[in-house]
């Protein structure tokens, strides 16, 4: 009978005159899938456990600073989780090489689990490029009166819009005594207010992005606020300084997310190569000293009857 285990292993100098390569797609490319779905699966795991941790009713659920550290440290965490098991398939599915030393061998299989890595995250990138592409597309298809008002509401420079243009009653729709406007003795119509607003909102971010905002464009905001909110022309100046203000806060706000969102993606793909690579190391060590591959960690049952 022959002892299967005793065969030897094909290797690089069987074959002389044959070039062989020491990268094994096959594992790495299930490594990484396998890696990948995982990953999809956490994803989809932790978004429910989060919306079932938030709550739109007053002094109830989490607080927004508290789950969004708990969900970079999730996305952190299942990142490398899923290149953690995506390295050990990989370097455990690897052929081995019977001629290659244990420090060379070390190296190929953490190669293996760095390509695995790499796969992994050139697959996340397409999705979401194709995600972004798809919903791009959609919105562009389905272009509508509804839709941009939605969009528009996310956007902070309206809100503060909002803020600055608000009437002290219901029925101010006159300017006050003492004020003048571009569009004074002219019915206030939905068209018009849309463009008062949308040149409102260009003239705070033109303002924001080049640090300052001009005194002519000041003044011409003010007697704008002055007339849609019915107050003086002072209340209305005042308005507007608050409403620069606030615009610069929220800009600088989506800077810090920005900067933070770059840094913990950055962080957590460091962190995934150096776990695929580990994994993948441990998983061809596994392989050449036959370690059982077992999903049970009770090991009274691998221990030899005394």
């Amino acid at each position: 009978m022959v002892d299967i285990r005793a065969a030897p292993a094909v290797s690089s100098t069987s074959s002389p005159g044959v070039v062989v390569s020491f990268i094994e797609w096959s594992p790495v490319f299930a490594g990484a899938v396998l890696a990948a779905a995982l990953s999809f699966v956490l994803l989809a795991f932790g978004t429910a456990i989060g919306l079932s941790a938030t709550s739109p009713w007053p002094n109830t659920g989490l607080s927004a600073k508290v789950l969004a550290s708990i969900a970079i440290f999730f996305v952190m965490a299942q990142q490398i989780g899923s290149f953690l098991v995506g390295g050990y398939i990989a370097g455990r599915m690897r052929t081995r090489w019977r001629e290659a030393s244990q420090d060379e061998a070390e190296f190929r299989d953490g190669l293996h689990g760095a390509l695995v890595w790499a796969v992994g995250v050139l697959i996340g990138a397409m999705l979401v490029t194709s995600a972004v592409a798809g919903v791009a597309g959609k919105i562009g298809q389905a272009a509508s009166q509804t839709a941009a008002a939605v969009t528009a509401k996310s956007d902070p420079v309206d809100a503060v819009t909002d803020v600055m243009l608000r009437p002290t009653s219901a029925t101010a729709t006159q300017p006050a005594a003492g004020t003048t406007s571009p569009a004074a003795g002219r019915a206030p119509t939905a068209a018009g207010n849309d463009e008062t607003r949308a040149e409102i909102s260009r003239i705070l971010a033109a303002g924001v992005a080049s640090g300052s905002i001009s005194s002519e464009s000041r003044t011409y905001l003010a007697q704008v606020v002055a007339q849609r909110a019915g107050i003086s022309q002072e209340e209305a100046q005042k308005r507007v300084d608050a409403a620069v203000t606030a615009a610069r806060e929220a800009a600088d706000k989506a800077r810090r997310a920005a900067v933070l969102t770059g840094f913990v993606t950055a962080a957590g793909l460091i962190l995934s190569f150096g776990a695929a690579w580990w994994a993948a190391v441990r998983g061809g060590n596994h392989r050449d000293t036959s370690v059982p591959a077992r999903f049970d960690f009770d090991r009274r049952r691998r221990l030899p009857a005394s």
